[in-house]
């Protein structure tokens, strides 16, 4: 970008690098937050939670802890990063891989950057002997996929993601469904056990919840409102 001088110019001095390196020296540095990466000391203590997994694949329950390191406390940066992840369970069948995996994944938090990928890849491995629903009627395609969603609940608790939740639109259009269809059914709908939901609805491929009912000849997730008539 060029100036136009308008004064008349009476003297003139070069800047070199080193008046440069001068003149940046008596500014005073700005503390740059302090971002996760490997060489990251471990503190004494971490802030963790830890979740309760039962799975209809094993009799005894799977217990999931992932512990947060503090960055920048007490400052406007500070922020929860997770910094390792312990999966513990009286069943040793699986013992040897479920090591493995939170290895991996507690060296991969510990790199830094976004590690919000790893709900996806986790989400995406299916069990080749078939998947199940959890309480609620929520589809896990695989015990990974289970350990997937633990550590996406975690993200959203400590805000990495996002909870976009339904708008208050879509919650008025899921009242409404469901009011039409129980209305519908009358005395002959059920519902199964821990389930919200009608005991013959299907699988929403949207949000793996057995949600989705048939509604005027379309079928509509009562769980997160995807239809597939717009």
């Amino acid at each position: 970008m060029s100036a136009k001088i308008k004064k008349k110019i009476v003297d003139f001095r070069v800047i070199t690098r080193d008046d440069k390196s001068e003149n940046e020296a008596d500014l005073p540095l700005e503390p740059q937050p302090e971002e996760m990466h490997e060489k990251l000391e471990r503190p004494e203590m971490l802030v963790g939670s830890t979740y309760k997994v039962k799975t209809p694949l094993s009799a005894h329950t799977l217990y999931v802890t992932i512990n947060d390191i503090v960055l920048n406390p007490g400052t406007d940066h500070e922020t929860r990063q997770p910094y390792e992840i312990f999966i513990n369970s009286k069943n040793m069948d699986h013992f040897q891989w479920v090591v493995a995996l939170t290895r991996v994944i507690s060296a991969v938090f510990r790199k830094g950057g976004d590690i919000t990928f790893l709900v996806e890849e986790l989400s995406a491995v299916f069990d080749p002997k078939g998947g199940y629903f959890k309480r609620g009627g929520k589809f896990m395609p695989s015990l990974v996929a289970e350990i997937g969603d633990c550590l996406e609940r975690h993200l959203k608790l400590i805000g990495l993601i996002e909870d976009n939740g339904l708008d208050d639109h879509q919650k008025a259009l899921i009242a409404q469904k469901r009011a039409e269809y129980e209305a519908k059914m009358g005395s002959d709908k059920s519902k199964d056990g821990d389930s919200a939901f009608p005991e013959n609805a299907s699988l929403c491929m949207k949000c793996s919840m057995k949600a989705a009912i048939m509604m005027d000849g379309c079928l509509t997730c009562l769980n997160c409102g995807e239809s597939k008539c717009g």
